[in-house]
């Protein structure tokens, strides 16, 4: 079976989306991935099939200021872009990840079905839940779910808004207004990670988080016998800044040994008890006792998925919510603002409770109900 699998080059997104494509070449599949140039030579290296996704640069017209705008109005621009190769490679089935929708764009002009992935949580609305990225537990009793319903009432008309630029967008493309939505999702997260909803959407299903390794490098772990700090600083854009030198600075004097794992340029001088490079996450998460990160999806989910308890230094975008989703659920620590003080006390208290390894542990244990996302492909495009 052909399959495009269609993500932004953001390491969020795009990692899943290499991990995806494995998981069909294991299934005997054929997995074509679009993503940005950033990526190509690794997934290559894989041994899975890439294109370069069209359409990524941005253009004059694009509207930096309304983030609804530049997502919908640049999805329609990357399907038409990449619409000629996605029909002369004749797919099955169209993959698209959910901030990258010109994927399900191209997938309705071509008339294939096409399978949403979110490599998070899933983040659509819902009537039981206050809004996405408020980090707030659902409202108990009446006032709780006043509260709640307030909150989703103020966040009501920027929904519309959205739905009417997706609306205007499509049209642009030859589509109809009206979005009937991807014919299944996949939802790559932790069950511990997500919340309960009346509303769950038909043909949506949990199915774990889809990991993958940038590299084939081993880090050299500290010398010494002290607990191992992993410190993985936020890919994203909206990560908080010099995270790895604060980090460093609060966990001097604590016993312990620390391992940076970043995919950019390592922090220079670095003390005896510490090492930092590019390395194999998965490797450093067997030695570790507690991950510091900034709480992308990612980061968060592979920790768990190890049984390793994370302290979350939040930014912005999703990171605050998922940041309090692993406090609720007793594995992690949030730290906000980052000062030395703050991360090396936060730090301590997760090693000396063994109740945040034994809550990580319990959410690693939810794996084994999650689904099959290679299957649930499958039933998509036999629809």
């Amino acid at each position: 079976m052909r399959i495009a699998v269609v993500a932004g080059p953001d390491p969020g997104h795009a990692f899943p989306a290499i991990a995806l494509c494995l998981r069909l070449l294991d299934a005997g599949d054929e997995p074509v991935l679009f993503t940005g140039p950033r990526w190509l030579d690794q997934a290559r290296a894989a041994g899975i099939s890439v294109r370069k996704l069209r359409g990524l640069a941005p253009r004059p017209t694009d509207d930096d200021g309304d983030a609804g705008a530049r997502i919908h109005d640049r999805a329609a621009h990357i399907a038409a872009e990449n619409l000629p190769e996605l029909s002369a490679m004749l797919p099955d089935l169209i993959v698209s990840d959910v901030l990258t929708a010109g994927g399900g764009m191209a997938a309705e002009r071509l008339g294939l079905p096409w399978v949403e992935l979110s490599p998070h949580p899933l983040y659509l609305p819902s009537r039981a839940l206050p809004p996405i990225g408020s980090g707030l537990a659902p409202g108990e009793g009446v006032r709780g779910r006043v509260r709640d319903g307030v909150l989703r009432t103020m966040t009501a008309r920027a929904v519309r808004t959205g739905q009417r630029q997706r609306s205007a967008a499509r049209e642009t493309i030859g589509l109809p207004a009206e979005d009937p939505g991807p014919t299944a999702r996949l939802v790559a997260t932790l069950p511990a990670l997500e919340m309960d909803r009346p509303d769950w959407p038909a043909d949506t299903s949990i199915v774990g988080p889809l990991l993958w390794e940038p590299t084939d490098a081993v880090l050299p772990l500290p010398p010494g016998d002290g607990p191992l700090v992993m410190v993985a600083p936020s890919t994203a854009h909206t990560g908080v800044a010099d995270m790895a030198a604060t980090v460093l600075a609060g966990m001097a004097g604590l016993g312990v040994r620390v391992a940076i794992s970043t995919l950019d340029t390592p922090p220079a001088d670095l003390p005896d008890w510490a090492t930092a490079g590019l390395g194999r996450q998965d490797e450093l998460l067997t030695h570790a006792s507690v991950v510091v990160g900034g709480g992308g999806h990612g980061l968060l989910a592979k920790s768990l998925a190890a049984g390793v308890p994370v302290v979350t230094v939040p930014g912005g975008g999703d990171q605050w919510e998922l940041a309090n989703r692993a406090v609720r659920q007793g594995s992690s620590v949030l730290v906000r603002p980052l000062t030395p003080e703050a991360v090396g006390a936060a730090v301590r208290q997760v090693l000396d409770d063994p109740g945040y390894a034994a809550a990580a542990r319990q959410a690693a244990a939810g794996l084994a109900a999650v689904e099959d996302p290679v299957r649930i492909c499958h039933d998509a495009a036999k629809r």
